[in-house]
């Protein structure tokens, strides 16, 4: 089974700390690497958590504030270091064209890696690709920002007890999926008599913002939400000013969206530690983690 979880490359915001690298998040998830909003430093952290950067097949840019943006042109130049031979996709506002461009081609190098750009102008079905199913919603940051929402495609899950009464075994049960139906002395059986359908996951990402319905409606049922929190509740008066969330509010769209975990991340500098983010959650929502540098979270099927 391929690995399924969610490394931690970076949680903090705006500046960097002792302990806390510009935001970044690495889903490794069916056999891809999809990495969201690249800091500042995002490639030094691969090192740091012992991971080839050649893993990344997508890039999503949420919107082009540098903490969120500017580990992206170095990230693309590694991968054209290293020669990947995988098309790179990069997901971003449109109205941040030229900021992507920037951040691209910012110092000279020979482009040899084939990336597809794709520009997002409206809220909904950005792809689907049978891989994964890519939404976006946009968030209230004063600027152009999208919260993503990314889902497996459902799979067929076969009853092991029913093939057997069936009779189905070996290329029986391959032509059974390739057709919908086969034959089995002289009786026909349907796909969905010895099946049934596993939905798949999703995972919701939701960067800077306040709080909005977007944010809740784009989380819906959602295995993971990794949701920005960069304030204490004590706090609210910044969190409002600066178009950001407390924890409290975090937990209230989780809550809403009846997500299964919550976590937490983007946490201001001012803050040392982060169990009273923890804490002020777990208020409102019981299942939570704080993300923290180099951490990973496994979300197994």
């Amino acid at each position: 089974m391929s690995l399924r979880d969610l490394v931690i490359l970076g949680s903090s915001s705006q500046q960097h700390t002792r302990k806390r690298n510009h935001g970044a998040y690495l889903l490794r998830w069916n056999e891809e690497g999809l990495l969201l909003d690249p800091g500042e430093g995002t490639q030094r952290q691969f090192i740091f958590a012992n991971i080839a950067p050649t893993v990344v097949t997508r890039i999503f840019i949420s919107h082009f504030h540098g903490d969120h943006c500017l580990g992206l042109g170095s990230m693309l130049m590694r991968l054209n270091l290293d020669k990947v031979t995988h098309p790179v996709h990069c997901y971003y506002p449109a109205s941040g064209k030229k900021y992507f461009d920037r951040l691209r081609y910012g110092t000279i190098y020979h482009e040899t890696i084939h990336v597809v750009e794709h520009p997002v102008r409206h809220a909904g079905l950005v792809e689907d690709d049978g891989k994964f199913r890519i939404e976006a919603s946009f968030l209230d940051h004063g600027v152009d920002n999208i919260a993503w929402r990314i889902t497996e495609p459902d799979r067929v899950k076969f009853d092991k007890a029913k093939l057997d009464h069936a009779h189905l075994h070996g290329p029986l049960i391959r032509e059974l999926e390739q057709n919908g139906c086969v034959l089995v002395d002289g009786k026909t059986i349907r796909l969905e008599d010895v099946s049934w359908i596993q939905k798949g996951e999703s995972v919701a990402i939701v960067s800077d913002t306040r709080l909005c319905q977007n944010a809740i409606d784009i989380a819906k049922d959602a295995r993971i939400l990794l949701c920005e929190s960069t304030y204490l509740e004590e706090h609210k008066h910044l969190a409002e000013k600066h178009y950001h969330l407390t924890a409290k509010q975090a937990a209230m769209i989780a809550k809403e969206a009846g997500a299964k975990l919550l976590v937490l991340t983007h946490f201001s500098a001012r803050y040392l530690k982060t169990a009273d983010f923890v804490m002020e959650a777990k208020e409102i929502f019981p299942n939570v983690e704080a993300a923290e540098d180099l951490k990973v979270i496994a979300f197994t099927r």
